[in-house]
């Protein structure tokens, strides 16, 4: 993959005024209003200039391609040529895809980064290109993931036994929750809110912006900040579609893109009071339990001797690095 180093504002391509020679779409189940997708909106015309009108791509939020499932196998086989990509969603395909999303690896900001934007992030886009997808280098925050309930809060692993909580389609979430007891369901995020609404599930995870976004205040009532799963979002390529751009096009793109994660990183943490307020004001209580009962549960049940096993040594051992020991 050609790298982004070394682009500059210069740094211009001329093309004529006519339709775009390489006319992509890009999909994501996010509203407009998710940092990651309004940061690719606010690129998509600076790129377009860039390239002197080469390429271009048009923005699909909120699941208008379909659900994550979906647009991850369109991305694969080329049916689309661009994607919002979560690697526990990619687990589906290689479980060791999710490496950075192992339940209560990390704690808090900092060593995610340094996994992400280094060797661990690496390994990760080796493993999606070779099932079809060129991923860009800097992953967007989707945050940390906590738990909202309608009927109670989650305070201790015994909170979470039998409860119905609905997950991504993302297979080490299903088995986290295992770990813990509950009772997983895992489905799109379009299909939450009624599956709340509807009593088929008594609570769902997600960041908190996306709580927020998806208005589940309405039909949740607690919000519990376990913080069990940091997420990480990749802009990828349809392989074939990547490297059918010249060189110096997936240069301006990929200095673009990375420019994009950079803000829409800062976007996330400055935005974390504001949405936590919004939240509170549509009557949402919120509390912190202590997440080492959670872990040790975790770790007593085989969880992560089953993830070690799933995502194999290499990727093990380099999750570590940055985490300290798990098993």
């Amino acid at each position: 993959m050609t790298g982004a180093a070394g682009i500059g504002a210069a740094t211009i391509l001329h093309w004529p005024a006519s339709a775009a020679e390489f006319s992509y779409k890009y999909g994501s189940v996010l509203p407009i209003t998710h940092p990651m997708v309004a940061r690719m909106a606010e690129a998509a015309p600076l790129i377009k200039e860039a390239t002197g009108g080469q390429f271009e791509y048009a923005v699909y939020p909120s699941s208008a391609l379909g659900g994550d499932t979906a647009m991850m196998a369109q991305a694969i086989s080329g049916a689309l040529q661009m994607y919002s990509l979560s690697g526990d969603i990619l687990g589906t395909r290689n479980p060791a895809a999710g490496i950075t999303g192992v339940g209560f690896a990390f704690h808090g900001y900092g060593a995610n980064w340094e996994a992400s934007d280094g060797a661990l992030g690496a390994w990760y886009r080796g493993v999606a290109e070779k099932l079809g997808l060129a991923v860009m280098p800097k992953a967007f925050d989707h945050g940390f993931r906590n738990i909202t309930m309608k009927g109670k809060p989650i305070n201790t692993p015994d909170d979470l036994r039998g409860v119905k909580i609905r997950l991504p389609v993302a297979p080490s979430f299903v088995a986290l929750f295992k770990a813990m007891g509950a009772a997983p369901l895992a489905m799109n995020l379009g299909e939450v809110y009624s599956a709340l609404q509807t009593g088929i599930a008594d609570g769902q995870e997600n960041p908190l912006q996306l709580i927020d976004e998806s208005k589940f205040y309405e039909v949740q009532k607690y919000v519990s900040m376990t913080g069990h799963i940091w997420a990480g979002l990749h802009t990828c390529f349809n392989l074939a579609a990547w490297n059918k751009l010249p060189p110096k096009i997936q240069d301006i793109a990929g200095h673009y893109f990375e420019e994009a994660a950079i803000k829409e990183r800062k976007d996330w943490a400055d935005n974390l009071s504001v949405v936590t307020k919004s939240l509170q004001d549509h009557g949402m209580v919120f509390n912190t339990p202590d997440i080492e009962p959670f872990r040790a549960l975790a770790r007593k049940n085989g969880f992560y001797e089953e993830m070690k096993k799933r995502m194999g040594d290499e990727a093990w051992a380099m999750l570590e690095k940055y985490t300290g020991k798990l098993v």
